[in-house]
Formats: structure tokens, sequence, C-alpha cells
């Protein structure tokens, strides 16, 4: 590991620049810069969920194990988004997430509705987290408009992003609450 932290302030972002991982300095509010805290901000999202699960004994164990093995590697992509032709996140990173997608969906029912964020705190946490994660995708497509951004790290936003919805899925119908489908005739009568 790199150098640690002494001291936590440093004062050298009070110009309003920050460094990367390869020692060179930008903008806070560059493309870079928000597509990795963006991703930052997804792992603390799912830090939420994981923490529902420490008082709630319908919380799945293998969605805990999944969720942490989630953690480091949002951790790893920050560090491939921070340090300009890093490469944290591979193909059979994505492969993983897609085989515990298809794992987790196919028990579920066929969906005929859309799905409300909600279904308990643990699937409503899970949904926050799935849409950060869209943001952090979104944000790194516009930073790979002007700047070189590995492709692995888009396909892994997006597959996090599914596999968050459907552990939300799953997760409301643990709680016991449910799912909370659309009304699209709500308006009606």
């Amino acid at each position: 590991m790199g150098n640690r932290l002494s001291k936590i302030y440093t004062k050298t972002g009070d110009d309003g620049t920050t460094g990367l991982g390869d020692g060179s300095r930008v903008a806070k509010d560059s493309a870079r810069v928000n597509a990795y805290g963006t991703v930052d901000e997804a792992n603390s999202c799912i830090g939420l969920v994981l923490a529902s699960a420490a008082s709630d004994s319908s919380f799945p164990d293998d969605v805990r194990s999944l969720l942490v093995s989630v953690q480091h590697q949002l951790f790893d992509l920050g560090g491939e988004l921070c340090i300009p032709g890093h490469a944290a996140i591979f193909d059979a990173d994505i492969e993983r997430l897609e085989q515990h997608l298809d794992a987790f969906n196919e028990p579920l029912p066929a969906l005929k509705d859309f799905i409300l964020p909600g279904g308990g705190e643990a699937a409503a946490r899970c949904h926050i987290a799935r849409t950060v994660v869209r943001r952090a995708e979104r944000d790194t497509v516009t930073l790979s408009r002007h700047d070189a951004v590995r492709p692995e790290a888009i396909r892994y936003l997006n597959r996090l992003s599914d596999l968050l919805f459907v552990l939300a899925r799953v997760l409301a119908r643990a709680s016991g609450q449910g799912e909370v489908l659309w009304n699209h005739d709500r308006r009606k009568g």
C-alpha cells in the first residue's frame, strides 16, 4: 500500500483542485473526480444496505456476502478512475456479476409491472444504491467522452445497477413486505 495519511487535512485542495492517483492535479469538479466520487457515493449507499442487515434477521447471508464483495470491487473501480491508465476491473468481474444476477433473478416471478422503490428498509436502501450506481455510470460515460476510460468500467456499473435492482426485489420478498408495484390505473376513474 502507498502512503498512509497521518494527517487528514492537507490544505492542498483549498484552491479547488485535488490530486489524482498518478500525482497530477485536477479541478474538483472535473469529469474524472465526478466519476470516481459517484462510485464512492455508491459504495457508501451499499454500506447503508449492509447496515440495515445488522438489525434484520431476514437479510439473506448470500446477499450480504455479495454486497461486501461488490464494495471491494467498487473501491477498485474508484482507483481505476482516479489513476488514468490504471486497470482494476476486468471481464471476469463483469461475468461474476452476471452469474449472480442470473442466480438471484431466476426464482423471482417475471415482471409484469414497474416496481416502486420500497418493500422494506433494506430493499429501499438497495434501490437508492441502484440509482446512485446509475449516476456513476452516467458520470463515467461523460468522463469517457473527454478522456480514456476502459469499457469494462462502464459495463461493470451497468451490470451492477441491474444486480442491485434484482437484489432489491430479493430483499423486499425476504422482509415479508413484498414489492411495491406501480399502479398505472390510479388516475383512471
